[in-house]
C-alpha cells in the first residue's frame, strides 16, 4: 500500500462516519517510512474533512508508519498497545488521540 491508497481509504472510511455528536476535533498523521507523507482528519459542524496537508491549529499529532497505520485503522492493532510499544507517538493532546483512534473504528 502507498501514501495516496492510505489515504484515499481514509477519505473514504471518513465519508461514511456518522460525527453529527462529536465536538471539534483536528489530528494531524505523519507517516513515516518508505513512502512517508501527512495529511490530517478534522471534524467540525458535523462532518468529517480529510487533506494531505499539515494542519497548524490541531489538537494533536500522531506519528507511525504506513503498514502499523493501516493495521490501527483495520481494527488489527490496538492504539493503547501500539503507542506503549512505540509504534505510535503522540504530541499534543493524548486525550484527542484516544478520541481520534475510537472514531477510527
Amino acid at each position: 500500500m502507498t501514501f495516496a491508497d492510505m489515504l484515499a481509504k481514509v477519505k473514504t472510511a471518513a465519508a461514511k462516519k456518522d460525527v453529527s455528536d462529536k465536538g471539534f476535533l483536528a489530528v494531524q498523521v505523519n507517516i513515516t517510512g518508505d513512502d512517508p507523507g501527512v495529511f490530517y482528519v478534522e471534524v467540525k459542524d458535523g462532518k468529517v474533512n480529510v487533506e494531505p496537508y499539515e494542519y497548524n491549529d490541531r489538537s494533536c499529532a500522531v506519528t507511525m508508519s504506513l503498514a502499523d497505520f493501516d493495521k490501527l485503522i483495520e481494527g488489527k492493532l490496538d492504539p493503547v498497545a501500539a503507542f506503549t510499544l512505540g509504534k505510535l507517538k503522540v504530541d499534543g493532546d493524548i486525550g484527542k488521540a484516544l478520541e481520534f483512534s475510537k472514531l477510527l473504528k
